[in-house]
């Protein structure tokens, strides 16, 4: 029998600032670990004035996570150590495995307009952690964008909704990663494989994310699932917006420390000493 997962924890972001003094909204992050894992961080970015985002993320170094961005309106121009440069625009997507080492910047290019998108930081399991990097840039155009029966749109990252399959493929944690919209009144309901962590954030709209339940949660929350067959989400009386995202949990110690995330406190210094002396990008891994 096919059983709807219940809301297990609601999540409210709060105004942070990052990088070089940009602003945005912390959904959840180092304080929250390991409850939503694989997953460990996710910043939700969003203004029309540049002195909140223009001094960006310069030069800084990851080791052992993979980060996401993805625009919804913008531009964000990107640098990192293997040669890889290029804009982010709306719509797109960069996925980068840090892997053993990169050392990169974000930096946005668009002096006016509303300006809005998300990063995601997912974690790699021990085994991956010295894994070489590499970046995956996605073009807005490769992800496909599906329109149910009722009304219900969906981009399609990573993971699957029916035929149709999401470019980023062949990640450790097996994520998911759908922004989806849905139209007052109307019903989404989705399967992921019962150990999967499910993670709902809205940034727009009202819904209901509790089969069970009359209470609606709206923009700024997200909605951790408690693990079952099936989320099933009901629109209110306005268009709902939100991005959904699952991956299969790790399981495994976190020592984090800023950009990087490892298994011991041992790793996590030498991290830091390598970047210290130099020695911190591996030509293999």
């Amino acid at each position: 029998m096919n059983k709807i997962r219940p809301v297990k924890e609601v999540l409210h972001s709060k105004p942070t600032m990052e990088g070089a003094g940009v602003r945005l909204n912390r959904v959840f992050g180092y304080h929250e670990v390991p409850r939503l894992d694989p997953f460990l961080l996710l910043d939700h970015f969003g203004s029309d004035n540049p002195d909140d985002y223009m001094a960006g993320f310069p030069w800084h170094p990851h080791r052992g996570i993979e980060t996401v961005t993805y625009m919804l309106s913008g531009r964000v121009e990107h640098g990192d150590s293997m040669g890889n440069s290029g804009v982010i625009g709306s719509g797109d997507v960069q996925w980068m495995t840090a892997g053993s080492g990169i050392v990169h910047q974000e930096m946005p290019k668009q002096e006016e307009g509303f300006m809005q998108g998300f990063q995601l930081w997912v974690n790699l399991p021990a085994a991956k952690k010295m894994m070489a990097p590499r970046y995956r840039d996605v073009n807005h155009d490769t992800i496909p964008e599906v329109t149910l029966d009722n009304g219900i749109q969906i981009k399609i990252v990573s993971g699957s909704i029916g035929n149709s399959n999401g470019p980023v493929k062949d990640i450790v944690v097996d994520p998911s990663f759908f922004d989806i919209s849905i139209p007052p009144k109307a019903l989404f309901t989705h399967h992921f494989p019962k150990e999967h962590t499910v993670i709902a954030y809205i940034y727009d709209g009202k819904g209901n994310f509790d089969f069970e339940k009359e209470a609606l949660f709206g923009k700024g929350q997200a909605i951790l699932f408690g693990h079952d067959d099936s989320v099933s989400i009901y629109a209110g009386a306005e268009t709902l917006r939100f991005l959904l995202i699952a991956g299969k949990p790790i399981n495994e110690p976190v020592a984090w420390y800023g950009p990087i995330v490892m298994n011991t406190q041992e790793e996590l210094d030498l991290a830091f000493r390598e970047y210290e002396d130099s020695t911190f990008l591996k030509k293999s891994a």
